[in-house]
């Protein structure tokens, strides 16, 4: 496997951007291929998209979920976009770039360039699900991403923000827009209202007893892309708090062996990943 830090080939100016504040962090790990076993083998891909509330992005929702996709056979990228003070659409359009950046070199890092799937958590699932809804929107376009080379092909969307209407997290969407940001932009960007027959196949999971971003954000995902023929994979685990990543023992200090249902998630989304 190789691990390396790649540079994100994103023009700013072009794209209709300011710079970022901070430069985002792409790294990748890639499998290599022998011909001893895997010989010619084409991998699916995930990119990891931490949460934090357009905040910041999170350490355990970043490594430790590259890591553990590594271990179906996946590739896995983990993108650190741009968050607050940078506005939407800049971590967006970084998602996109790296999208087509896994794509265009799928040849050299043995990717199957037809099976990129979103792994976002939170605010970071907000923004794996606007990749999957707002791909070829005229905003985009305008962006210069035309065609569907920046389209990714599945979402795995782990207690997601997705709404701004009453179930919002509204510290989510401050931070992406601004607190001054217009009535219509932050309804443009609750996304259950955004999905059509384009949206690529979702893989969704949410705790009932989440305080922090009510389950019925996934709820009205979910009601949005079966409405569209859209297939999906939900589960909602009946107990436990907001941003568990791995539920496990290493990445929650409140851990309790009855977490280990919540952690099902995680094999569940392999197995969804790993097929056809």
């Amino acid at each position: 496997m190789i691990a390396k830090e790649i540079d994100l080939k994103l023009d700013y100016e072009k794209a209709g951007l300011k710079e970022p504040t901070v430069t985002p962090s792409f790294i990748g790990f890639i499998p290599q291929n022998y011909d001893e076993y895997c010989e010619g083998r084409r991998r699916p891909v995930v990119l990891v998209l931490p949460g934090g509330g357009y905040h910041y992005t999170s350490e355990r929702e970043a490594t430790p979920i590259a890591l553990e996709f590594l271990t179906c056979g996946a590739a896995a990228f983990i993108l650190r976009y741009s968050v607050s003070p940078d506005r939407f659409p800049t971590s967006l359009c970084q998602v996109y770039a790296a999208i087509r950046q896994i794509r265009e070199n799928a040849d050299e890092w043995n990717i199957d360039p037809d099976r990129i799937t979103v792994v976002g958590f939170s605010a970071g699932g907000h923004l794996a699900a606007s990749s999957g809804v707002l791909w070829n929107s005229d905003l985009i376009k305008k962006c210069g991403f035309e065609g569907e080379g920046h389209k990714p092909n599945g979402m795995i969307l782990c207690y997601p923000v997705i709404t701004s209407g009453d179930k919002a997290h509204r510290g989510s969407f401050e931070h992406l827009l601004g607190s001054d940001a217009d009535h219509e932009i932050v309804e443009y960007l609750s996304l259950e209202n955004r999905v059509s027959s384009d949206t690529p196949r979702a893989f969704i999971w949410h705790t009932y007893e989440d305080t922090t971003v009510p389950v019925e954000n996934s709820m009205l995902f979910a009601n949005a892309l079966i409405s569209n023929g859209v297939p999906i994979e939900l589960h909602i685990y009946p107990h436990f708090r907001h941003g568990l990543s791995l539920a496990n023992d290493l990445l929650c200090t409140d851990y309790t062996p009855r977490m280990s249902k919540v952690a099902s998630w995680i094999p569940l989304a392999k197995e969804w990943l790993m097929k056809d």
